[in-house]
């Protein structure tokens, strides 16, 4: 557990780390720049990059696994078990949980042909279905490696991109559920290039990051680069979050004062504003090299992980340090909650994923138990406990009036009332973590609650109504 603020301007509020699980080798390991994401059930699920001891790789082909709040670990699919990775194989960055109820996702090797990537369907239970394979087309027209995750627009379909393609810097794309894709943009240089886990879906367009462009596109393909540095130093290589004041904010790994990252704020128009810059400590305690962006509580603060820095009395990633969990606050004040130490981890890279039961869960690359076939350790799974209230989220957080929105929590069994911005739904209790309720006459953009046998649950971000 670590229970110390070490880098704070502001009081610390007690907390508690826990390492949940360790990652052994065989049934997956190396979760890579993925964040975790919460299932219709209530459990929790992600990819690894490694597992599967019979693919061709030493440390495996990668899995997608299922774990519960408590910390107990379920390989539900193992990479490249189809002849010659026809499946897939090494999945990068996270899943998507759908509207249909499934999983989403994409591999950045393998599938038919030439090997260069997949985007992919799962169940929940493990069955798998490959959708696309990447360069199927001439010349790689619908583009190669594909290192980030899906998104899901409300038109129904799936929105991805590809790192590269022929002669060129990485594309965007359309698929439908049923695997018709469609390359909606390619990059040119000029407008970014080889586009990274860098997504985010807002209501007005799709945004993401592609090396040192910030863009936004519409559903249609037309891209606009909202922001472009001019030095050589940045890399916007990390998820954006639109946060409660309408801003959007994400990590740097490699800009800010010290060159070593930093965190940002941009306003719709492009306005970028360096919020905090890491390894401003002595030895880079607040940490440094930041990864997987940052995820705003239900506290209203940021919080995220830097894959090195640190306690420095962990040497064992180069003598670098092995890491940190930090916060920040709106203003730009940094709290480092914990330091890894390789026994809870070393490295972590992927993003922060605030449950509804208001705990904050992650994953680290390599460290935990080091008799995993690396010698470091094949990852760790984390929490870190605020002491914030459960809540509410969506599986799509906008829609039109009518359509039928998908409510994640706990606690649902015997609810008696479901408000969208104070209009009363009709709802559906499907199980205890999972309800519908489609979205009632005259209701506008606001927040959910949904009263349960324990009290009110209040959605952590506002649903969008679509006109």
């Amino acid at each position: 557990m670590s229970l110390l603020c070490a880098v704070s301007a502001i009081a610390c509020h007690a907390q508690t780390f826990t390492s949940l699980e360790s990652f052994h080798g065989r049934e997956g390991g190396q979760p890579w720049v993925m964040s975790l994401i919460q299932g219709r059930d209530g459990n929790f699920y992600g990819t690894t990059m490694g597992g599967q001891p019979h693919c061709q790789h030493f440390s495996g082909c990668g899995t997608v696994f299922k774990m519960t709040p408590g910390g107990t670990l379920t390989t539900i699919y193992s990479f490249c078990s189809q002849t010659n990775c026809s499946d897939g194989a090494y999945p990068e960055a996270g899943l998507l949980l759908a509207t249909d109820g499934n999983l989403y996702g994409t591999t950045w090797a393998g599938g038919v042909g030439v090997g260069y990537g997949t985007a992919f369907k799962i169940t929940p239970d493990g069955k798998l279905t490959t959708l696309h394979s990447f360069c199927s087309q001439t010349e790689c027209a619908d583009g190669s490696y594909p290192t980030a995750g899906l998104i899901q627009g409300i038109d129904g379909n799936l929105y991805g991109t590809t790192y590269e393609n022929y002669e060129s810097w990485g594309t965007i794309f359309k698929i439908s559920p049923t695997g018709a894709l469609t390359t909606l943009h390619t990059f040119d240089g000029a407008d970014g290039a080889h586009p990274m886990p860098a997504w985010f879906k807002g209501v007005t367009g799709i945004y993401g990051g592609a090396g040192d462009t910030i863009f936004k596109m519409t559903t249609t393909g037309t891209l606009t680069v909202l922001y472009k540095v001019i030095d050589t130093t940045t890399n916007f290589d990390s998820r954006l979050v639109q946060a409660t004041d309408g801003n959007f904010y994400g990590t740097d790994s490699t800009g800010g004062a010290n060159e070593y990252g930093r965190v940002f704020k941009m306003t719709p128009r492009g306005e970028l504003t360096t919020l905090y810059s890491f390894c401003s400590q002595t030895d880079c305690s607040d940490g440094y090299y930041p990864s997987g962006g940052v995820t705003q509580a239900t506290d209203g603060n940021f919080y995220g992980v830097t894959s090195a820095g640190g306690s420095p009395s962990c040497v064992v990633n180069g003598g670098a340090g092995c890491g940190t969990i930090f916060q920040l606050t709106p203003a730009g004040t940094l709290t480092t909650l914990h330091s890894f130490d390789q026994s809870d981890g070393i490295v972590p890279l992927g993003g922060l994923l605030q449950a509804t039961n208001g705990t904050l869960y992650g994953t680290t690359d390599q460290g935990g138990d080091i008799t995993c076939s690396l010698k470091t350790g094949c990852g760790t799974v984390f929490s870190i406990d605020m002491g914030l209230s459960p809540f509410v989220s969506f599986v799509l957080g906008a829609g039109k009036v009518g359509q039928t929105g998908q409510i994640l929590g706990q606690g649902f069994t015997g609810s008696t009332a479901v408000y969208f911005n104070g209009i009363p739904a009709s709802f559906t209790v499907r199980s205890d973590t999972y309800l519908t309720a489609p979205v009632p006459p005259g209701a506008i953009t606001g927040y959910v609650t949904v009263t349960t046998p324990s009290g009110t649950l209040k959605s952590n971000m506002p649903f969008f109504v679509i006109e």
